[in-house]
Order: structure tokens, then C-alpha cells, then sequence
């Protein structure tokens, strides 16, 4: 029983991103008609088709998360700022310009892989980072998923 509360002790002082790090989840992906084109997201923010943002169910907001297309190996990384998909049998829900990236636009919906790549940071760390990354701070945002 003291392994079990340990455990739940442990857990429960990680922040939520660090209990998926890495997390792959495979399932279909649908996008944003451009119709919601500034409607207010679950995070108070207003949807934009332009930018490389998602909706998922459980991922906490601002996560960055790695999406790739399983039919043609194309990735893009997303933050999470908004709640669903609420179509039945998806996994994310892609701005306008992920879906396009990734090259999904004709299909509407694809299979998908998705990895959990990090947090975005608040503006306040955003001024202190590094303005141009190294190749060892990009990798993990680099690495394709398996097909597995």
C-alpha cells in the first residue's frame, strides 16, 4: 500500500507535462473549418488558421506536440490551446495550417501519431531564450515518429 501512495505522492508534484512526456498516441486527426477563424479557444485565446495550434482532450494547455501524418511521414509541432476533438473516434483536432503542413487538407482526416515534444514558455521566458538554437535543443522536436 506505502509503494501505491509513493507513487501517487510522486505523480501528483510532477507538472502535468512531465507525466507524458514523450507520450505517443496513435488515432485519427481532423482540423478547424476556417470558419472558427477568431473564435474564442477553451484557453480564452481566439482561434487563428494561421497558426500551429491544436485541440485535445486531456493534454494540459501550452503543451507542444509533435503531429505526424502515418500515410506520408510529414510532422509538424502544435501547443495545445483548446478542448476536444469532439468528433467521435479522433485524437486532435489541427489549426487550418498544421492539417496543412502535414498534408491532410484533401483526406479531411488522417491517421495520425502524436508526441508529446514539451511546454511552451511564458513571454517572461520566452525574452531570456536563446534566439537561435543549437541542433541538440532541436532534436527532440526533430525526430520522426515510428510507423510502428
Amino acid at each position: 500500500m506505502s509503494v501505491i501512495v509513493s507513487i501517487m505522492l510522486l505523480l501528483s508534484s510532477m507538472k502535468p507535462t512531465e507525466t507524458h512526456s514523450g507520450l505517443i498516441q496513435k488515432g485519427k486527426a481532423s482540423f478547424y473549418s476556417k470558419r472558427f477563424h477568431g473564435k474564442k479557444t477553451s484557453s480564452g485565446e481566439r482561434y487563428q488558421n494561421d497558426e500551429l495550434t491544436a485541440a485535445h482532450l486531456s493534454l494540459p494547455m501550452n503543451t507542444m506536440v509533435e503531429v505526424t501524418n502515418l500515410a506520408n511521414n510529414q510532422s509538424v509541432v502544435v501547443r495545445i490551446n483548446d478542448r476536444g476533438p469532439h468528433g467521435k473516434g479522433r485524437i486532435i483536432d489541427l489549426a487550418y495550417s498544421a492539417a496543412k503542413t502535414i498534408g491532410m487538407l484533401k483526406s479531411g482526416v488522417a491517421n495520425v501519431a502524436i508526441r508529446v515534444v514539451g511546454r511552451a514558455r511564458s513571454v517572461a521566458e520566452q525574452e531570456t531564450a536563446v534566439l537561435f538554437p543549437t541542433n541538440t535543443q532541436l532534436m527532440p522536436m526533430l525526430t520522426p515518429v515510428s510507423n510502428n
